[in-house]
């Protein structure tokens, strides 16, 4: 069963154990964001309803009818512990315990980003090292991946629906670098912090990636790399692609672990960062800064709209 996208204030009611005139009471008094269907009925995003659930406290006794894994929020369970949990899980093939626990989690209060640099991440880590160890074969490295890639896509249809002024980001990784991993991980860091962030994909021309820019001018744009096969290539492909994002005032962010400091040395870019709180907070900064030059742009213009209009009344009363 897939996470539901909408949902209908009925259906959260049955799933929270509440009456279906509370929830629309608390969708009226603004506890539960709500957006209207095109035939203008009400419908509640299932960010909504967990960011709610986080809030306020209440239980989600039947989880199942969202499209989420049963006994979700019914276990206690600590960032450090749960890594252990998950990397058991991943090994193991066990989908609906990975599910559990990373959706547990996030209804703990744990940020998306907390989840993945100290959750996701050390089980990889950790499961690197066991497969090159040879305790666990490849078959169960590359279903971890798997495993893992399912349960980003199903948190990432959590944040399908962004509000309509969120800050656009794109990224993805260059030629060669066929890691899906962390750039899906980037995606869903930035869409839980509220951007329209979208991933791009994996091993992408340079050349392709600075159209991408130019068309889309996004506030941000991410580079994940994992892998490099050549530096010097690398670092001589790289320049067209901050020329670009510095033509159209995006912001370049760049992360991942086969970025040596000799290598950033020779690159040109907004910031580096070295983990997803990192890369929450600085995108928490950019959207600040836009926000406020948007409203000083606004209230300038208004100021000139004003003036404009004084200066026409006056106009008009000098002349009679």
């Amino acid at each position: 069963m897939s996470v539901k996208e909408l949902l209908t204030p009925k259906q959260v009611a049955n799933a929270i154990g509440a009456s279906e005139s509370s929830l629309k009471r608390w969708c009226d008094q603004g506890k539960l964001r709500t957006v209207r269907t095109a035939g203008g009925h009400r419908r509640i995003p299932i960010s909504a309803v967990l960011e709610f659930l986080k809030v306020s406290g209440q239980q989600l006794l039947q989880p199942e009818l969202l499209g989420l894994p049963p006994s979700l929020g019914r276990t206690e369970r600590g960032l450090d512990s749960a890594s252990d949990s998950l990397r058991e899980g991943l090994i193991g093939n066990n989908e609906l315990v990975c599910r559990r626990i990373v959706f547990d989690l996030y209804l703990a209060g744990h940020s998306i980003a907390e989840i993945c640099d100290r959750v996701i991440q050390p089980s990889f880590v950790e499961i690197g090292n066991l497969w090159d160890c040879g305790i666990i074969e490849v078959y169960q490295e590359r279903g971890a991946c798997e495993i893992t890639q399912r349960v980003i896509s199903e948190l990432r249809t959590t944040w399908s629906y962004t509000e309509p002024d969120a800050p656009m980001a794109m990224g993805g990784t260059l030629s060669g670098d066929e890691y899906r991993l962390p750039t899906a991980m980037v995606e869903l860091t930035l869409r839980s912090a509220g951007w329209c962030a979208t991933s791009l994909g994996t091993s992408l021309p340079v050349e392709s990636l600075c159209i991408a820019i130019e068309r889309n001018r996004p506030l941000l744009f991410w580079l994940s790399v994992s892998h490099i096969e050549d530096p010097n290539q690398f670092i001589a492909s790289y320049p067209p692609l901050f020329e670009m994002a510095s033509k159209v005032g995006t912001a370049v962010v760049l992360g991942g672990r086969a970025l040596s400091e000799s290598i950033r040395n020779n690159l040109q870019f907004s910031t580096y960062c070295d983990n997803f709180r990192q890369l929450e907070r600085f995108a928490q900064t950019l959207r600040d800064a836009a926000d406020r030059k948007n409203k000083r742009v606004a209230e300038a213009e208004t100021g000139s709209g004003s003036f404009a209009i004084d200066a026409a009344k006056s106009t008009s009363t000098n002349a009679s």
